[in-house]
């Protein structure tokens, strides 16, 4: 278990959700752009078909059959953009934060494996977990002891 692994993880982890949601956010508003935009040319489509049945009230043949193919072309563009707006992206920078992602998630759920094993043998064997530090306390306290003893003799020569 190591806690820089943990920070570093959750620190990739959330940059890359980060760097998704602004992908996912850019996407979103180019497509919304879009949509709007076909919709303006749908409105006018819808426009022309109106102002195609006024001059076939109006007037005979000309004027009826420019307004009927302009609306049948702004329908056609309208249709056209709707279609590339629905489309699924298809960047590399998110799938290569999706592939971040995903490693970041897989190294977090490791090391919270880790510190479950290590928390599980410490309760099942609390002296194994015990061990690294009671060596390097014993050392101290051996060391100490010997500078007591050495120095008891030291002190009793001193005060005579």
């Amino acid at each position: 278990m190591d806690s820089q692994n943990i920070v570093k993880n959750l620190r990739a982890l959330w940059r890359t959700d980060r760097i998704i949601a602004e992908i996912r956010l850019r996407q979103m508003l180019v497509g919304l752009g879009v949509r709007a935009f076909a919709a303006l040319i749908a409105g006018f489509g819808l426009l022309m078909l109106e102002l195609t049945a006024y001059f076939a009230l109006v007037q005979v043949l000309t004027a009826i059959s420019a307004a009927a193919i302009l609306s049948g072309v702004n329908f056609a563009i309208a249709a056209t953009l709707f279609i590339l707006a629905g489309r699924p992206p298809s960047g590399r920078e998110l799938e290569l934060a999706n592939e971040i992602h995903v490693s970041a998630v897989d190294a977090l759920q490791r090391e919270a494996l880790a510190v479950q094993s290590q928390f599980v043998g410490m309760v099942h064997h609390p002296l194994n977990s015990a061990l690294p530090l009671l060596v390097p306390l014993i050392t101290i306290i051996v060391r100490s002891l010997k500078r007591s003893r050495a120095a008891a003799p030291a002190a009793a020569a001193e005060q005579t």
